[in-house]
């Protein structure tokens, strides 16, 4: 009996952590992925899983048989199975509210799915207590039978820590690996009442797998988000995507949908939007040409909106080396966004590391990296900059893309700040009609008269594609005057978090608008 219990630990401690896991992107996939999120469900599984120890240890005085664990450990697997789909009405109800940001409703709408999970996490923590009671044969042996139930348990954590993420989420989906560990977890259940109750008290549990599994068949084809527009969706190890048309425009949203990230259209390349920006950077130095452009570096290449217009207007021979984590938005880019440019290089990976192993030194480096309030801390640092400032060209322009509120430019400062102490010049402009704010940064000294001198010898070129005049012209117009010198962001400290959270907070319960990223 020993060893199947100590089995039964292992694996209910793997279901634990792979529900935790799993709920984070279930939310994720409408609330977003910011630590506010995660801090609220490890907040509320701890509490659930504190109020199943004490419970558990309660019952198992009680009553204290396998009979009754494997009762308990049978209910809790088949509502972690069932928790997905009984939360996806409240979950698409909340997507319409964030599309609205109805404060009230999202709010209700994340308790509500939060609350989903006590049931079956308070019986998961009511399992060790219960596995530990069963064990204790002498009382002098309860320290080591302890130690070793919750080291079993904790391996299995460890074990349930990767797997979601890293193997079912991107493979079969969220809802379909709740399922999958708790029909797991069942089975451990129902083989446990056979061996030490009896097959008839396994048998009154063998309509839970039977009904997990109708559910999954009927609700397979069922999309997370009712969405009209909705042309594509998937998930991988790192977001939820949703691929939508709208107005002849195809648009990428991540996760929350608070926001695009790339956009496309067949017979258009200006979208007013940060894109384009990245292509005029190096025209701050005096008399730069657009044929001198040879290089560029994209970090936060998402579905390559930028790279595809920097190809129109410089030609193949600019040589494009495009830095995104996630592959499948790489793929979705080159089904949905036409991201079939021979001169791009994709590499796949974090931002920061390929950069630093580049052996290239760019014309352009854009960061489009940020997506509030998922800002990388690592890519907002002096290192970094340094980092950026080593792998451009002598004339060369870093520039970044950063969403802001109303009134609240904490962040473009800081950010500004921490770039300054590595470039000797930074440009700042706010693109009308969005929240974003393209921040320039020259390795040399530059002006804005230079850059109004090549705008106005560009004008009359009728050899350059006319998106760069239209941007540039874009640009000049909406420069700001500057920003105000404060935090200087560094790997050692950069509170970005305590800046993003209180910033969307504040704007979202003020009810404003999406982030264009």
């Amino acid at each position: 009996m020993k060893r199947y219990l100590l089995f039964t630990v292992f694996i209910s401690g793997m279901t634990t952590l792979a529900a935790e896991l799993a709920a984070g992107r279930l939310i994720g996939n409408v609330f977003g992925t910011s630590n506010l999120v995660w801090a609220s469900i490890i907040g509320l599984i701890l509490i659930y899983l504190t109020l199943g120890y004490f419970l558990g240890g309660k019952w198992a005085d009680q009553n204290p048989t396998a009979l009754a664990m494997y009762r308990i450990l049978a209910w809790a697997a088949f509502t972690t199975g069932l928790v997905p789909y009984i939360a996806v009405p409240v979950l698409r109800y909340a997507a319409d509210a964030f599309e609205a940001l109805s404060v009230g409703i999202m709010a209700g709408s994340f308790i509500a799915v939060l609350i989903l999970f006590i049931v079956p996490v308070t019986l998961l923590g009511a399992v060790s207590p219960f596995a530990i009671r069963l064990s204790v044969e002498e009382a002098e042996k309860a320290g080591q039978v302890s130690g070793q139930i919750y080291a079993v348990s904790t391996l299995g954590s460890f074990i349930g820590t990767f797997l979601p993420t890293l193997v079912f989420i991107p493979t079969i989906g969220t809802r379909l690996t709740f399922v999958l560990f708790g029909m797991t977890l069942l089975t451990v259940a129902l083989v446990g009442l056979a061996r030490f109750s009896s097959t008839r008290e396994m048998l009154k549990f063998i309509w839970m797998p039977i009904a997990l599994f109708l559910i999954a068949v009927l609700f397979s084809n069922s999309a997370l988000k009712s969405n009209r527009n909705q042309v594509y969706e998937t998930e991988s190890a790192y977001n939820y995507i949703q691929v939508q048309q709208q107005n002849s425009y195809t648009i990428l949203k991540l996760n929350d949908g608070q926001g695009v990230h790339s956009i496309y259209h067949p017979d258009t390349l200006y979208y007013n939007g940060p894109w384009e920006q990245f292509l005029v950077g190096p025209f701050f130095y005096e008399e730069r040409n657009p044929d001198a452009i040879q290089h560029m570096a994209i970090v936060g290449l998402a579905a390559g909106t930028a790279a595809r217009q920097a190809t129109i207007v410089y030609g193949e021979d600019l040589h494009i080396d495009g830095f995104e984590i996630d592959s499948k938005i790489v793929d979705v880019g080159r089904k949905y966004f036409g991201m079939t440019m021979p001169n791009l290089n994709v590499v796949i990976g974090d931002g920061r590391l390929g950069l630093d192993r580049s052996q290239t030194k760019y014309d352009i480096i854009a960061i489009d990296a940020y997506r509030p309030p998922y800002i990388p801390a690592h890519m907002t640092t002096v290192e970094f900059f340094e980092i950026c400032a080593s792998h451009l060209a002598d004339n060369g322009a870093l520039t970044l893309n950063v969403g802001s509120t109303p009134g609240d430019r904490r962040l473009i400062n800081g950010l500004a700040t921490t770039m300054a102490q590595i470039f000797p010049t930074i440009h700042i402009m706010d693109i009308p009609g969005t929240l974003n704010t393209m921040i320039f940064a020259t390795k040399q000294s530059t002006t804005r008269e230079a850059f109004l001198n090549n705008l106005t010898r560009f004008a009359g070129d009728q050899n350059l594609n006319p998106l760069l005049v239209t941007t540039m012209s874009s640009t000049y117009a909406n420069l700001k005057p500057g920003y105000e010198t404060t935090t200087v962001f560094t790997d050692d400290l950069a509170p970005i978090e305590w800046i993003v959270n209180d910033m969307v907070v504040r704007f979202v319960i003020e009810g404003g608008l999406e982030f264009l990223q």
